[in-house]
């Protein structure tokens, strides 16, 4: 299947690791100009060359804090500059945050901020060139909705279903689509560290109907299907891709 994505463009945030990595690789691939995003330059500079090497484009970067006041805007503002417009829009930075009941609010404004709040503003500030256009595609890396603790994360994470499936409702008249993905158990960095081999094998068996964890380019590959003109009847939903490891229905 013919994608249609060539000479589109990217910004990838948290595209040093994981999911945001293979998801700058994969729309590479698909002949996207990407710009990818993150603190860490060079892992930034590393999966740049990677992209060349493996015939992208070279890929512009920004590397930048986005907790950093004003983030979002300073952003948008240089990732347009660098790529001329932007077509899609991959939201992918953001971290788990368990708390203790007693947590104080500055955790939790924390932990909003970077999961929600960054997440919206930067969409906004991205919006008004793509509604300009009439055509986008905005993609949240998201999180799951069945708790097994307090967790600061999942809370931001259902205000972004709740916040993307009312802006779809907005911007689809101007042929942009907004969608979210809850991962699963993919391996990252934090999943490696904090789980062991064994750990995974046991978890896995007991909860994951197809019996593994996940890989980047498992979720990367619907994020690019998403990111698509191909995929254009397709927006306001939550979409899992974990292995079968929710037992919700929809």
């Amino acid at each position: 299947m013919d994608l249609q994505l060539r000479g589109k463009t990217a910004l990838v945030t948290g595209a040093s690791a994981g999911i945001g990595r293979q998801t700058a690789k994969s729309l590479a691939a698909e002949g996207v100009r990407v710009c990818i995003t993150a603190r860490r330059r060079e892992l930034l500079d590393e999966l740049a060359s990677e992209i060349v090497a493996a015939g992208g484009t070279v890929p512009e970067i920004v590397a930048l804090d986005i907790m950093e006041s004003g983030a979002p805007v300073r952003l948008a503002r240089e990732a347009e500059a660098l790529l001329g417009s932007i077509d899609i829009l991959v939201n992918n930075a953001g971290g788990s945050r368990p708390l203790p009941i007693d947590a104080p609010d500055a955790r939790w404004d924390e932990a909003m901020t970077l999961n929600f709040e960054r997440v919206r503003q930067l969409t906004h500030a991205i919006l008004p060139g793509m509604i300009a256009r009439e055509w986008g595609r905005i993609i949240n890396v998201t999180g799951k909705q069945e708790p097994e603790r307090l967790n600061a994360a999942y809370s931001a994470k259902a205000a972004v279903h709740a916040w993307a499936k009312g802006l779809s409702r907005e911007v689809g008249r101007y042929g942009i689509t907004v969608n979210s993905i809850p991962p699963g158990r993919i391996i990252s960095e934090q999943i490696l560290r904090n789980n062991p081999e064994d750990v995974r094998r046991e978890f896995a068996a007991k909860n994951i109907p197809v019996g593994r964890f996940g890989q980047p380019e498992e979720l990367a590959c619907l994020i690019v299907f998403l990111a698509s003109p191909v995929a254009c009847y397709i927006s306001g939903t939550v979409i899992p891709v974990d292995g079968g490891l929710r037992r919700y229905t929809f």
